[in-house]
Formats: C-alpha cells, structure tokens, sequence
C-alpha cells in the first residue's frame, strides 16, 4: 500500500468513526462522574465541578482507596448580598450544600466526615459583624449539618510525672 492510500484509509476511517463520536458527545453527561486517576477516582458532582476540572484540573472531590478528599469551599458575598451575620448563614449555608453535593457524588454524609479545617477572614469587605459573631454564625450553620456527638468520648488527661 502506498502513502496516499494509507492516508485514504486512516482518513476514511477517521470520517466512519466521525458521527458515532460526535452523538457520544451530544449526550449530556450524567452526574456525577467519575474520572479514573492514580490509585482512586476524580469525583465529579455537577457541570460546575467538570467545567472547573476541564479548565484548571481542579478537582473537589477525590477518592483515593477508603478515603475521600474534599477540597475547599470558598464562602462569600453574590453581587446581590450583604454582609449582615444573617446573610453570611445563608452564604455558608450555600458552602455547606456544596460540601453536601460532594459527599453525595461518593455516596456519603457528614456522618463520614472525619475532620473539617476552616479558615476565618475576620476583618474585611464581606462581613460587617464581630469576630465573635461569625464565627458564632458559622458554628450555627455548621451545626445544621453535623450533629454533636450522642455523649462525650473518653477525656484524655495527662498522665502525672
């Protein structure tokens, strides 16, 4: 076979696989979805969380063996919100749902959640209200989804010397 014969051959081929590739893309793609990555999954819980993966490689759900990795939740202002304590619960209510999404796409809840780390902007152009009150809001919020533990675990105390 000759080069410009291959070439038809790759380029009929390519034109044969064609419509069945451009249909497979047409189908909108079914949430969430999960994208094999080294030792665990890439979990994908929206159109928001694949738009974000496809444009920067950011992921905010991975799953890696037993463990799921959730990355940060940013929590601030729409255009049209204020910075009231009330309109920072509504805002961290957002963020948590968010994290709720998260955890659904891997088919669990806050009842699996091991730690939370968060991170406080006390003085600035999103809240108007005290350090004392946000975080008091944000433990509110907090609350809503994550129940305090049935009773106490066992105190640690330090041994004597």
């Amino acid at each position: 076979m000759t080069y410009p014969a291959v070439r038809g051959a790759v380029l009929a081929a390519l034109l044969a696989a064609t419509p069945v590739a451009t249909v497979a893309q047409d189908q909108p793609p079914t949430f969430p979805l999960r994208v094999p990555s080294p030792g665990g999954e890439i979990l994908l819980s929206s159109a928001g969380a694949k738009r974000a993966h496809d444009t920067m490689r950011y992921a905010s759900a991975r799953r890696v063996g037993d463990l799921l990795y959730l990355s940060g939740v940013i929590i601030g202002r729409a255009p049209d919100e204020g910075a009231t304590v009330a309109d920072f619960k509504a805002q961290t209510r957002r963020g948590f749902e968010w994290i709720t999404l998260n955890l659904a796409s891997s088919c669990t809840t806050f009842a699996d959640v091991a730690k939370i780390n968060s991170f406080h902007v006390w003085q600035g152009p999103d809240f108007a209200g005290s350090r004392d009150e946000q975080f008091a809001a944000f433990s509110e919020v907090l609350g809503e989804y994550i129940a305090a533990p049935i009773r106490p675990g066992p105190r640690w105390e330090r041994p004597a010397l």
